[in-house]
């Protein structure tokens, strides 16, 4: 069976197992074969990517037609209003396609995020904001693309959920197995993986993210 392994990603770290100049790759965290990322993050972006090697599995999870719900934190540039928080709710338009419409409301920053290496900058005549916002397809940078089409570029991004696997009890840069039998596939859970164990203490107060 095909293990399923839930992975926190630093920021810096690309989605691929092959090299990549000097940027560190999965090869350096998940030394677990046969595993490939369903669905990426890019290398700038932090959180959750789920790997495995059940190819059903990877459908499910990337293919937008399963609308599978994907939430992130975002800190934002400014203060978005709610005429910004109503156009991402009605699905945002983008140069090339419309956004379908996302789950988004205004949050505190999180109590359990790690700081960032390198920190974010920010600039401090321009407040910024944290967002919590939940997406079902899930294209190439498209959570980024969806606050700079609003007017609030995006400077930290962290992925807590996919589906019904979150990040807690994960620390930056480590992994743990995962339930692949909660989407009704195929795959079994391997049990605990030899490697890089969870963090003790959980990034999040509770299995997954409230509702808006």
């Amino acid at each position: 069976m095909a293990p399923v392994i839930l992975f926190n990603k630093p920021h810096g770290v690309i989605c691929q197992f092959s090299p990549s100049g000097t940027h560190r790759t999965l090869k350096d965290f998940v030394p677990v074969p046969g595993v490939y990322p369903a669905g990426r993050l890019d290398t700038d972006s932090e959180g959750l990517v789920v790997l495995t090697g059940d190819g059903e599995l990877q459908h499910l999870i990337t293919d937008p037609r399963h609308k599978l719900a994907k939430t992130y934190f975002v800190e934002v540039e400014g203060t978005p209003g709610k005429d910004v928080l109503a156009a991402l709710r009605a699905g945002i338009q983008l140069s090339d396609y419309r956004a379908r419409p996302a789950e988004v409301a205004r949050v505190e920053p999180p109590d359990w995020l790690w700081p960032r290496v390198p920190p974010v900058r920010v600039r401090r005549a321009i407040p910024t904001t944290w967002l919590q916002l939940t997406i079902r397809e899930g294209r190439n940078r498209q959570v980024r693309r969806m606050t700079a089409a609003a007017g609030f570029p995006t400077l930290r991004l962290i992925r807590h959920s996919v589906g019904p696997w979150t990040l807690t009890g994960i620390a930056p840069g480590a992994w743990q197995s995962g339930e692949s039998s909660v989407l009704g596939t195929t795959g079994a859970n391997p049990g605990a993986a030899a490697g890089r164990q969870p963090h003790k203490h959980p990034p999040g107060r509770t299995s997954r993210p409230g509702k808006y």
